[in-house]
């Protein structure tokens, strides 16, 4: 493996660590806690926890901006953007790369979504649970 491939591999599994706290990430937003945990409720993000305290990625803070532009930007509901979800297809949502993605059953196959084609991994070398994915949440969270 090229120096090159491992630093960019490391670099990406960098963003996708969760290292901050749901006050620094609020901060940076712009936004309250509170509307942080209204994403959550409603499926749009699924931050990491330890104990009972919320830690988001450089990756869902990525999500979060855009999430933050929809809604105020675009003027799309929390409800909308859901909709949306509901229709596109995982790899325009998540920064899958290239070579991953013309391997993807999902995107081969595209009458059925990948957690069903890849039985609930959808990156089996990284370990990512299907559980974590910004795609599979709406479609499978219960309302509450």
């Amino acid at each position: 493996m090229s120096g090159k491939k491992l630093t960019k591999e490391l670099s990406e599994e960098k963003k996708g660590m969760p290292l901050y706290p749901i006050g620094i990430v609020s901060e940076l937003l712009g936004t309250t806690d509170q509307t942080l945990r209204l994403y959550e409720k409603h499926g749009l993000i699924k931050p990491a926890r330890r104990n009972k305290n919320r830690f988001y990625s450089e990756n869902d803070i990525k999500w979060l901006r855009c999430v933050r532009d929809l809604i105020h930007v675009k003027k799309i509901s929390i409800e909308g953007i859901k909709k949306l979800l509901e229709y596109a297809p995982c790899w325009e949502i998540t920064t899958c790369p290239e070579e991953r993605k013309i391997r993807c059953t999902a995107f081969i196959n595209k009458t059925k979504p990948c957690w069903e084609l890849n039985r609930m991994i959808c990156n089996k070398e990284a370990g990512k649970d299907c559980d974590d994915c910004i795609v599979f949440l709406p479609k499978h969270r219960v309302s509450g």
